[in-house]
């Protein structure tokens, strides 16, 4: 299944929600394409877009989430926090759910191995939280021909 029509069975519900691999569409915008974002927007879902070059330590990833999901003051600054955020979502309600895209990913496993296990497990546990709410959560890992060991291809 190409990028394109793996998005859309995934804002359509009929793809189950997850933490994915997702290789981006090399060509954003080009006809029929109105980008990830938009789409996602269209379809009623809050889209939110970690670039993980901004992110090569624990402490330089949490910031970026906090910036990024527009976490409460109040919410801390450790991976209990960043979990307890990430399954309440309160502050940024969605119509039919959330879309996670985190790219260049490979800057925080490259540097800091074990805080990217930590991120994908805390991505897990959001999405196994929200799963089967009216606003599932789905994390898409860009990857451009390099891949995570254990999490599946979206496309």
């Amino acid at each position: 299944m190409d990028a394109n029509r793996a998005l859309d069975e995934l804002l359509t519900g009929r793809l189950k929600p997850g933490v994915y691999q997702w290789r981006i569409p090399p060509t954003p915008g080009a006809v029929g394409d109105t980008g990830w974002t938009e789409r996602a927007l269209a379809a009623g879902w809050r889209a939110y877009h970690l670039d993980g070059r901004r992110a090569r330590d624990k402490d330089a990833f949490l910031r970026l989430c906090a910036e990024v999901f527009a976490f409460p003051a109040t919410s801390g600054g450790d991976w209990d926090a960043l979990e307890k955020c990430l399954t309440d979502l309160s502050w940024a309600p969605a119509r039919n759910g959330y879309l996670v895209l985190y790219e260049s990913w490979a800057e925080l496993a490259e540097t800091d191995q074990r805080s990217f296990r930590t991120v994908l497990d805390i991505f897990a546990k959001a999405v196994e939280e929200w799963r089967e709410t009216s606003t599932p959560m789905t994390v898409l890992l860009s990857n451009v021909g390099v891949e995570v060991a254990g999490v599946p291809r979206l496309a």
